[in-house]
């Protein structure tokens, strides 16, 4: 696979923006391989995405940053670089539920995208063995509900020490505190057992069930210290009937909980998502 360079950025709207980025690009030879961008009109704000051959540029891929800098401080551009040289690196949570675990690290085995996970946390043992098998550490932080600060914390040191670009909660059944929300913002993320807004909260099927839904589904989203309330990456919604239990909703459910956590990973993964506001830009 080609080394590829992924630059994506958000700044303040503004005439010339996509001209200079381009032409940054082609003075140095660079080869772009795709390109996305989007006006967010309402914020008056432009988002774009940019993947380019490492080995197309007339100068080392490590350069870029700070050839490159000019042109963000030029137009105010909040941005990042990433080298597919170096994977996203992936912390796990979770507790005893296991479909998404499973799922994300068959996905990680297969490559399906890129991306490493340094290990694995949980509030309870059951999944040791099957994360060990992978060859991925396994770190048990019980939560104490007199004092779920000091494994939130424990979480920071470990996210912190395996230098965590992003952290999943796979059915991680525990609320992280405000602080832990604050010092990990913008890389946690959750996939929540229900098509958000609605139905938040404990049991959403069985909720479902009694209002008689037709569509259930999940929501990708990232974490923040409002539960629930997180800008929204991905959801998918499987169709249903009066037929189906709460049992069956439950299975159906877990369907495509992993499918759009997977959706909504690969996205972050890849440098797809940007935050705008109270919400997201998911650039294809």
């Amino acid at each position: 696979m080609d080394r590829t360079l992924t630059l994506s950025f958000s700044c303040p709207d503004a005439s010339g923006i996509v001209a200079a980025v381009s032409s940054f690009i082609a003075d140095h030879r660079g080869w772009i391989t795709e390109a996305s961008q989007h006006t967010e009109h309402e914020l008056s704000r432009f988002f774009m995405r940019v993947e380019i051959r490492a080995d197309s540029l007339s100068f080392a891929p490590e350069e870029f940053t700070g050839r490159f800098r000019p042109i963000a401080e030029r137009f105010g551009m909040e941005w990042r670089l990433s080298d597919s040289a170096r994977p996203k690196r992936v912390v796990i949570l979770c507790s005893k539920q296991e479909h998404c675990l499973y799922d994300l690290l068959s996905r990680q085995v297969a490559q399906d995208f890129r991306f490493t996970v340094p290990c694995v946390i949980s509030n309870h043992e059951t999944h040791r063995r099957v994360v060990e098998a992978h060859g991925i550490p396994f770190h048990h932080v019980p939560v104490d509900p007199a004092d779920k600060g000091a494994a939130f914390r424990r979480i920071e040191t470990i996210c912190r020490e395996t230098h965590a670009d992003l952290v999943v909660l796979a059915r991680y059944m525990q609320v992280l505190d405000e602080q832990a929300c604050r010092t990990l913002a913008g890389k946690v993320i959750n996939i929540h057992h229900s098509f958000l807004p609605s139905f938040a909260g404990a049991k959403p099927y069985h909720q479902a069930h009694r209002r008689g839904v037709k569509l259930i589904g999940a929501t990708c989203h990232f974490v923040t210290p409002e539960l629930d309330e997180g800008p929204i990456i991905e959801q998918d919604v499987i169709r249903v009937d009066h037929s189906d239990t709460p049992e069956d909703m439950v299975q159906l459910g877990k369907d495509i909980e992993k499918v759009v956590l997977a959706r909504g990973l690969r996205a972050a993964v890849e440098d797809r998502v940007l935050l705008a506001g109270n919400k997201t830009v998911v650039l294809r």
